[in-house]
């Protein structure tokens, strides 16, 4: 295993070298971050249709972006993949006093979790939220950062109020007031699902996955994308109620 991580190490050092790759010198923290972020969710994808030969490719993309970034840092003086994988190792450590340590029990994540940031001069309970999560899945860190200092609803009967309330807001607001009414609801809506003890985010994903399944079924039976554009939107609605039945 060594071998072949210092043989990636070895490559991207080469294409950041001198008489390496044009595009590959060009690039710095910020040029890679996006591509960073869509391995991740590559990776996830993945997971999610449990393909586990794609898995091992994406999971091998996801690391050539960490020893890019690594390697950027070394050229920069400022630490290397070595100083990366200390520092994740150090941390598990640290978290797993129960394995690693002298402790009987693990005092829990998020308690270890809350004493790494207070060791790191927090000056708020949301620090370490990273601006560059998924808004749906930063709206629920941020809420349940919140709610560890009691600002949460007791039950989801706050929260579902809430919604009715910010969307006569939004059906209410002026033109250039409407994005922030429209977050608002939004924002409403992650706190109800909350309350309820599911995740956000895996929520809409699936939503999302059941949805493409119906509208590709109905483009299916009305013989194609084209033929399904041009019915009616009532069509359309029989069309959707079929394939709603076909799935009972």
């Amino acid at each position: 295993m060594s071998e072949q991580l210092n043989r990636l190490l070895s490559i991207m050092a080469r294409l950041r070298g001198p008489s390496g790759c044009e595009w590959d010198r060009a690039q710095s923290f910020s040029t890679i971050a996006p591509y960073t972020i869509e391995e991740a969710y590559e990776v996830a994808d993945a997971i999610e249709r449990s393909d586990m030969d794609d898995l091992r490719g994406e999971l091998g993309d996801l690391l050539l972006q960490v020893v890019f970034h690594a390697r950027m840092a070394e050229e920069a003086g400022l630490f290397d993949f070595a100083d990366v994988a200390a520092s994740i190792a150090d941390k598990m450590e640290a978290r797993h006093p129960h394995v690693f340590g002298d402790a009987d029990h693990s005092p829990g994540w998020e308690a270890l979790k809350a004493t790494e940031r207070a060791h790191k001069g927090t000056e708020s309970a949301l620090d370490g939220v990273a601006t560059a999560l998924p808004a749906l899945l930063r709206a629920e860190k941020l809420q349940r950062r919140a709610a560890r200092s009691g600002f949460d609803w007791p039950d989801a009967e706050g929260p579902a109020a809430k919604i009715i309330e910010e969307a006569n807001e939004l059906a209410a607001a002026p033109q250039d007031e409407r994005a922030e009414e429209a977050g608002d609801l939004l924002f409403a809506a992650v706190n109800l699902v909350r309350a309820y003890g599911i995740a956000p985010e895996d929520a809409l994903r699936a939503a999302n996955l059941k949805f493409e399944r119906r509208f590709r079924a109905m483009e299916a039976l009305a013989g194609g994308p084209e033929a399904f554009a041009a019915l009616s939107l009532d069509e359309q609605e029989t069309l959707w109620q079929r394939v709603k039945a076909g799935e009972i």
